[in-house]
Order: C-alpha cells, then structure tokens, then sequence
C-alpha cells in the first residue's frame, strides 16, 4: 500500500469513533501491536529529541525500503509512534520524504495532544524524514 493509502485507511477508522476517550483507546491499543525495537537500539543516539517520554526510533533499509523499529516508554506515545510507523515503515525513502502528514490533522490528533506531546509528535516525523534521508543516500551509492 502506498503512503496516501494508509492515511487515508487510518482517516477511516478514525472517523468510526465517536469521541476521543475512544481514540485515545485505540492508540493505546495500537501501541499495545507494536513491535518491539531490539534492546541493541535502545541507545541514546536513537532517542528523539523534543519529547517529553523517551521515544527510541531505529531505521534499517531493507532491499529498497526503511523498516523502523521504535518503542517509548509511555504508553500513549508508543501509540502515536505505532500509527506514524504503519505509515512510513516499509516504504522507500523517496516515498517518506515526498509524503505530507496531513492524516494527523485530519483526524485532530495534534489538536487532541498536549503541547508537549504535540511537539514531541512533531520531532517524531522529523525524525523519520532525517532517517528517509540518511537512507536515501546510502541508495544513492
């Protein structure tokens, strides 16, 4: 599937709750799926900056696309951090950096967050366009 597909699925099951106690359940739940990221990465380096939990991202290019591996420490940001990675995870770097982020908007995500989460989202994505970039010129070698 293609970035703007999943967006556009995640915009759909979104709109299926009624109130954000609801959403926020399902990005507990979310997180709850997520994959966990090797020990090995949980390193100070593969920490984001500007987030108020500790969120570990890792990204490893597999073939021609990213596979990340990401876990925090809290339990609603490890949600948001599993709905950001079903996104962008296994797709090519071209592809995450060519992507817009308006799918949070759309489901009032940052709008729902605290300010520092909000920022700490925002850190999330660029973290993820800074790896989409670092493997994108390993591609280009």
């Amino acid at each position: 599937m293609t970035i703007k597909e999943i967006q556009e699925e995640i915009i759909d099951e979104f709109s299926m709750f009624e109130d954000w106690m609801e959403r926020y359940e399902y990005i507990i739940e979310l997180g709850k799926s997520l994959p966990l990221i090797d020990e090995a990465y949980k390193l100070d380096e593969n920490l984001i900056k500007g987030c108020q939990s500790k969120v570990w991202l890792h990204s490893e290019l597999k073939g021609d696309t990213i596979e990340f591996t990401a876990d925090s420490d809290a339990i609603l940001t490890k949600g948001i951090v599993a709905l950001l990675l079903r996104v962008f995870s296994n797709q090519t770097p071209k592809a995450i950096l060519e992507a817009d982020t308006n799918f949070i908007d759309e489901i009032g995500l940052k709008e729902h967050l605290s300010p520092t989460r909000a920022n700490g989202l925002v850190s999330m994505v660029k973290q993820i366009k800074m790896y989409a970039i670092a493997q994108q010129s390993k591609l280009a070698n």
